[in-house]
């Protein structure tokens, strides 16, 4: 089992960046595959970006590909969502999730095992 906490979302201006962070602990990390959520108010939790065990890996949501990068140091047990350009749209809780599975692709949350809390960021115009 893991646990995931993620830091570093907050209120920033239309075009700005964040970098969001999550730490895990628990069961070794470099065996989970990792991917970045989000869910705005009133809509489903949606699919934002993934990344394999090693980190060679790495899958985006087409409206993020770009301005997103999913990375990863297995050293530290983190997991990191650096966001560039960001939109209105963009606000949402973003949650870190795991997997014990390869991830090949885009998948629905349903695929992960284990969930942060969330972090929310909020992207004014």
């Amino acid at each position: 089992q893991v646990q995931l906490v993620e830091s570093g979302g907050g209120l920033v201006q239309a075009g700005g960046s964040l970098r969001l962070s999550c730490a895990a602990s628990g069961r070794t990390f470099s065996t989970y595959s990792m991917g970045w959520f989000r869910q705005a108010p009133g809509k489903e939790r949606e699919f934002v970006a993934a990344i394999s065990w090693g980190g060679g890996n790495t899958y985006y949501k087409d409206s993020v590909k770009g301005r997103f990068t999913i990375s990863r140091d297995n050293t530290k047990s983190t997991v990191y969502l650096q966001m560039n350009s960001l939109k209105p749209e963009d606000t949402a809780v973003y949650y870190c999730a795991a997997t014990l599975s390869q991830l090949y692709a885009i998948v629905p949350p349903s695929v992960m095992n284990y969930w942060g809390k969330g972090t929310l960021v909020t992207v004014s115009s």
